[in-house]
């Protein structure tokens, strides 16, 4: 078994940087917004509506998939530096 320190919060940023990615593309993203005001509706309007179907979010990485990630990022990291050091 091994333990993974999580630094307190970063689960929910984590959803919170999802939902700001889901509300960019499905509302704001190409969208012409004359006022700050007429931006702020949109917002909320797509808020209600996501609201009135919300579901939960998924998901679909396993452990052992995030730790290869993360052993590729080391490893690429590794190199990098290896190679600036030369």
């Amino acid at each position: 078994m091994r333990f993974h320190f999580t630094p307190v919060g970063s689960s929910w940023l984590n959803q919170i940087e999802i939902w700001f990615g889901i509300i960019t593309r499905q509302s704001i993203r190409r969208g012409t917004f004359s006022s700050v005001k007429i931006l702020t509706a949109q917002i909320r309007s797509y808020i209600a509506h996501w609201n009135t179907n919300a579901t939960s979010f998924i998901w679909t990485a396993t452990a052992g998939d995030i730790l290869a990630k993360v052993c590729l990022v080391q490893a690429n990291i590794k190199k990098l530096v290896d190679n600036n050091s030369k």
